[in-house]
């Protein structure tokens, strides 16, 4: 673009951004004629998807802030109204990032402009508590201020309708289309008034609702240490333990509280190396039967265990079986659902009970669309356990059965990792890992599937593939996405690009036949071979 053009665009959002913030910060900009940095925001808009908004924040189109906010919010209630919601309900929850508590109010007053009702959750609040309030108060659509796990410097918008689940398409381009036709902010109505702040009244009725996961009659006996990554998991689990009647949990004091800065961690990802190193610090003080972890906005749980003389994290797709298995142990009846990345053993568990068994795109977007849903989960750490309750992944009510069935097996002098034995010798042992690439520049993501699209590899680890599916083209049961699946002499990779972070994403499975407990080591030790030597092929044939 050239300077004149890219000064004059400039101008034009300064004129009109509400935020004295990134007032100053634009103005800054224009006045250095910073041209690389106002080439950065300025040389497209920040794309509104399945995910909704999420992006770093700052001033123009391509970061986050009140303008960016206002305009999605307009689109928002455009599309609302078009489907004729003409007075209907929305509630917007927020987290505790910096600025989350402002584009949650900015939403209400749009909300409220367009003649639409808001209401707004009275306090940084889980985002399970969100897709709960949408179902219980009735409303039409529900919007979500948080960028979830993502780095301090980012915040985001996740748009619900009113089953109480994540948008999916067409709707994610329809109210892009809304948001496309706002031509300016002083288009938008914003009230200063109007809406309402919701009272503690629904937070109770969703901890009441957390009651229903857990057995009536189960031992409730685990000791837990918990983290909430500076979060804002911490109250509302606390809340839920003991009104189930658990040991409180020991918290992990320096990431308890709420912090937006994040400072002890470089990312407040469960997943992320060292993301866990005070818990397990205070899990060694203190000797717990299990840690659990929540991510900023509390939808996703991570659980470690010791194994051996340390403590270990378990990956999403142990937890997720793990939970599966206590289910069917409880009789429980309906669909048990999953995304394509996650381990088939839960095919297997779901088929050995004779249970239905379905299989969706990444993304509890879909999940939580399956027919008769009882339990669905995906390996990045998403558990719904309550779908009737909360459509959506839930970090709070998954902690809770987790640390029931724990308890389960410490009144029978057992561990989580006996059980996942068990499974291994009754199933196969399912190994999965995951090969990860972030990225500057999101065009070698781009170049890495259209390297492997033309150039597809024909075996890995020695394994012969023999099936690729490029997912674009969708398939029987699964509609287009941008993914590659192969299929292999006992294993399984998914190769896609992250919908919500500047990474590539591989996801890795072996399955190991295993006739006895005793066999399972050199399994284990074969599955770690074979994934080290899948991901060794793999990042070669992508020319990552």
């Amino acid at each position: 673009m050239e300077d004149d053009a890219l000064i004059a665009q400039a101008q034009a959002w300064l004129a009109e951004d509400p935020d004295p913030d990134t007032r100053e910060e634009l103005a800054r900009l224009i006045d250095d004629g910073d041209h690389a940095e106002l080439t950065a925001r300025f040389a497209g808009t920040l794309q509104f998807g399945t995910a909704g908004l999420r992006g770093e924040l700052g001033a123009g189109p391509l970061r986050m802030n009140r303008s960016v906010v206002i305009r999605a919010a307009a689109g928002l209630a455009a599309y609302l109204k078009k489907q004729g919601h003409d007075n209907g309900l929305v509630v917007i929850g927020y987290d505790a990032r910096h600025k989350s508590h402002t584009f949650a109010e900015d939403t209400a007053a749009v909300m409220t402009g367009a003649g639409l009702r808001a209401a707004v959750l009275p306090r940084p609040l889980p985002t399970p508590v969100l897709a709960f309030a949408i179902r219980h108060l009735g409303a039409v659509a529900g919007v979500e201020v948080t960028a979830s796990h993502n780095p301090p410097r980012d915040n985001g918008y996740k748009v619900y309708l009113g089953d109480g689940s994540q948008i999916v398409p067409p709707a994610d381009a329809e109210i892009a289309a809304e948001i496309d036709a706002v031509a300016s902010l002083e288009d938008v109505p914003r009230p200063t008034t109007g809406w309402t702040t919701l009272d503690d009244t629904v937070l109770d009725a969703y901890l009441a609702r957390t009651d229903a996961v857990l057995s009536p009659a189960s031992p409730r006996t685990a000791r837990t240490v918990y983290t909430a990554l500076h979060g804002v998991g911490k109250d509302v689990l606390l809340a839920a333990f003991a009104r189930a009647g658990f040991p409180a949990p020991d918290l992990v004091t320096e990431q308890a509280d709420p912090d937006p800065d994040f400072p002890t961690v470089a990312f407040p990802n469960p997943e992320e190396p060292g993301a866990m190193d005070l818990a397990f610090a205070k899990a060694r003080g203190t000797n717990p039967d299990l840690v659990i972890a929540n991510d900023p906005d509390a939808d996703r749980c991570a659980a470690a265990v010791r194994d051996g003389g340390d403590w270990r994290m378990l990956r999403g797709d142990e937890v997720g079986a793990l939970l599966a298995a206590h289910l069917v142990r409880r009789g429980a009846t309906g669909t048990f659902a999953e995304s394509i990345v996650s381990s088939s053993l839960l095919g297997r568990i779901a088929g050995k009970a004779g249970l239905p068994y379905e299989e969706t795109l990444t993304g509890f977007k879909w999940i939580a669309r399956v027919d008769g849903l009882r339990y669905g989960y995906e390996e990045a750490l998403g558990y719904c356990v309550d779908p009737d309750g909360v459509r959506d992944k839930d970090g709070i009510t998954a902690a809770l059965l987790l640390t029931e069935l724990a308890s389960e097996l410490k009144a029978e002098g057992r561990t989580l990792l006996d059980l996942l034995d068990d499974l291994a010798v009754e199933h196969g042992l399912h190994a999965t890992d995951q090969l990860s690439v972030r990225v500057k520049d999101l065009s070698l993501i781009a170049a890495a599937m259209r390297r492997l699209r033309e150039q597809p590899p024909t075996e890995l680890a020695g394994l012969r593939i023999t099936r690729t599916e490029d997912l674009t083209e969708g398939t029987e049961k699964l509609p287009p996405t941008d993914g590659l699946r192969y299929t292999l002499d006992g294993a399984r990779v998914v190769v896609r690009p992250s919908g919500t972070e500047p990474k590539l994403k591989c996801y890795l499975e072996v399955v190991i036949p295993v006739a006895a407990k005793a066999d399972l080591p050199e399994a284990r030790t074969r599955a770690t071979a074979l994934l080290t030597a899948i991901k060794q092929d793999l990042s070669k044939a992508a020319g990552i």
